[in-house]
């Protein structure tokens, strides 16, 4: 807003916008604004500020603003022309003959009709403008305003307490229960003050009777409407609700509808494909919908890179998104509109979770998966839309969607398990585990308790998994499924030799194989001679675990089932060095390295990478150990596996 800005063209900015959602602080900060640059003598002719109240009942109108406007420049009574039109050019004349360069504030503003007729026709003056939508139609320079920054909102809270009563501790006695608080406001100032004013109020009480509060509603408005409510610095009221529904009911209905449906997406961040679903509408179609509602500042857009392709997301702000779904909850024919738009999400999450997942399994020979064309695409739609993929399974504790949202948890379990994201992986399994166990299917629950075995493997609680591998072990005898019952001894072994208990895992491992070898499966048996093969590693038993692997890797070879073949190669690998044959050992690492590249599987390629740093290291060259080390830190960061990214880092800068 300095006098003196100039635009690309060189031409002064006259008009300036500050824009974003309700109670974000616009008024504050134009107010601000306007005091500390009349305080610099930017604007000695002072400042003109006029509450246009754009989202009340009776919003002012232009005609009502010059009217006001000209009587705080002077103009009253008998001098003030009648005529609406006189007012207008009485108004300019003023301005342009005002000599001291003023600051018009316009606050408040919902639509140009509101402060066009008012803006001064001089560019020796500046404006202004506060507003929940974006004027983009207009050449104004525009300040977009976001939420606060975490630290700031628990500075704003804190300096509020604090400025009401010095000795109040409450926020270095509770500063994890202050960061919550925050959090559970949506680092909106107006939500802030709220709290901090109901804090005041309850002078007593420590900050976490509020937070149990808010957590208990759900829906943080129903708890900070209901406090110590007033008025703020500037005369507005301390109420969250009705900023919302005045945003909510100036939308178009087409917009309200998408916003309605936004804010009972599985995720808070959702991408333009999912909304599309969501919807029933297309991509383009929703795409011109999304950005017309993120210009009312109730959703924005997230650009996200960090996949092999930049996929747009669109992110409701918490406290709008509890507005939402409690508006939903409350009207039949909304609840109803909203059980169709999240069939319709399910059916779009589990249709391409399962190419993506049949792509991860494809064979040379099978029907081609549709859409993605190899794994690492597929890899990379599971990365991007995982926040919405695993917060849809969630939906199958509701019985409507228990049986879609299974199945789409079903399609998820490999992606989550190889990338390592243990936690998603547990939700995901137990949900979907609860619901089959309700639809009473014995073969779909053995299959629900081998998903959750697998994930806990991966999680470090083989005790757990152990637990969960016998439970479907059992179900697969029960319902005599002689491949099921297969792998289910397979995950039982595996399970047992991480536990320690390799008296029980090696009959396990024989079990599987032998179980695998009668019905003719090849492929599973190459899985169970590969697990076993470590496991007999383990043991030292180095030549029966390099006869395993070598056995597992002709397997897969000859049902074309590369990826697992890379994965028998890298055993075989560990296998040739523990008996000292480290040259095999680095080819047999070769071999693996060069089959996880195709893939683009980063933790393989960490393991392997890292496996071959070591045998480097051992062998005496630090050189090459170096770089394998720092490529393996590499991998491992893409894969999701911070510690060992960690582990493989430390060892290269041991070396320097």
């Amino acid at each position: 807003m300095t006098p003196g800005a100039n635009g690309s063209n060189g031409r002064p900015i006259l008009i300036f916008a500050v824009t974003g959602m309700g109670g974000i602080g616009k008024t504050a900060l134009a107010l601000e604004a306007a005091h500390r640059a009349c305080a610099e003598g930017w604007f000695p002719g002072g400042t003109l500020f006029v509450d246009l109240r754009g989202y009340d009942e009776d919003p002012v109108t232009a005609d009502q603003a010059v009217s006001a406007l000209l009587d705080a420049m002077g103009v009253q009574g008998s001098e003030l022309p009648r005529a609406v039109a006189r007012q207008y050019d009485a108004y300019r004349t003023l301005l342009s003959e005002r000599e001291n360069r003023t600051l018009l504030v316009l606050d408040n503003a919902s639509t140009p009709a509101q402060f066009l007729p008012l803006l001064p026709g001089t560019e020796h003056h500046r404006v202004l403008i506060t507003s929940r939508d974006r004027p983009d139609s207009l050449p104004v320079r525009l300040i977009d305003l976001g939420t606060l920054a975490p630290g700031d909102s628990i500075a704003l809270v804190t300096r509020a307490l604090h400025s009401s009563d010095e000795r109040d501790d409450r926020p270095a006695r509770e500063p994890g229960v202050l960061r919550e608080l925050t959090e559970l406001c949506g680092h909106l100032p107006l939500a802030l003050q709220i709290a901090a004013a109901m804090l005041r109020r309850r002078r007593q009480r420590d900050i976490a009777s509020l937070v149990t509060e808010i957590t208990a509603a759900e829906d943080p408005s129903a708890v900070l409407d209901n406090g110590s409510l007033g008025t703020d610095l500037y005369g507005r009221s301390l109420a969250l609700r009705p900023v919302l529904e005045t945003s909510y009911r100036r939308l178009p209905p087409e917009q309200a509808r998408l916003l309605r449906l936004l804010t009972i997406a599985p995720s808070a961040e959702t991408s333009t494909a999912a909304v599309a679903a969501l919807t029933g509408l297309d991509e383009q179609g929703v795409l011109g919908l999304l950005e017309d509602l993120a210009a009312t500042h109730l959703v924005s857009s997230v650009l996200s890179t960090d996949i092999q392709w930049a996929v747009m997301r669109w992110r409701v702000h918490d406290l709008v998104r509890a507005f939402g779904q409690r508006m939903v909850a409350a009207d039949p024919d909304l609840r109803a509109e909203g059980d169709a738009a999240r069939e319709r999400v399910l059916a779009f999450c589990h249709r391409w979770a399962e190419a993506a997942d049949e792509r991860l399994l494809w064979l040379p020979g099978r029907p081609e998966p549709e859409r993605f064309t190899d794994r690492p695409q597929a890899w990379a739609w599971l990365n991007s839309e995982r926040p919405t993929l695993v917060a849809a399974v969630q939906w199958a504790r509701e019985e409507r969607f228990a049986a879609m949202a299974a199945r789409l948890a079903a399609r998820l379990m490999r992606f989550l398990d190889t990338w390592r994201y243990v936690d998603d992986g547990i939700a995901v399994a137990r949900t979907a585990l609860d619901a089959v166990r309700r639809s009473g299917n014995r073969t779909d629950e053995a299959q629900a308790w081998g998903r959750l075995a697998m994930i806990l493997l991966r999680a470090g609680r083989a005790e757990e998994a152990i637990e969960a591998s016998v439970r479907a072990r059992d179900l697969y005898q029960e319902t005599q499924d002689l491949s099921g019952e297969a792998g289910a001894w397979d995950q039982l072994a595996g399970s047992l030799g991480e536990a320690g208990r390799m008296d029980e895992a090696i009959p396990a491992h024989t079990r599987a194989r032998d179980l695998y070898r009668k019905i003719g499966n090849r492929q599973g048996e190459g899985w169970a001679l590969n697990h076993f093969g470590s496991t007999l590693q383990d043991l030292g038993r180095i030549d029966e675990a390099i006869e395993a692997h070598i056995r597992a890797r002709d397997l897969f070879q000859a049902v074309g089932d590369l990826h697992r073949e890379g994965s028998a190669w890298t055993n075989l690998g560990t296998a040739l060095n523990r008996a000292g044959r480290s040259e095999e050992a680095i080819e047999a690492y070769g071999h693996a390295l060069t089959i996880h590249r195709g893939f683009d599987d980063g933790f393989s390629m960490g393991v392997v990478l890292h496996n071959l740093a070591v045998t480097h290291e051992v062998k005496g060259r630090p050189g090459e150990a170096h770089a394998h080390y720092l490529q393996a830190v590499d991998a491992f960061a893409r894969a999701n596996a911070p510690t060992e990214a960690a582990d493989a880092q430390s060892r290269a800068d041991a070396l320097t």
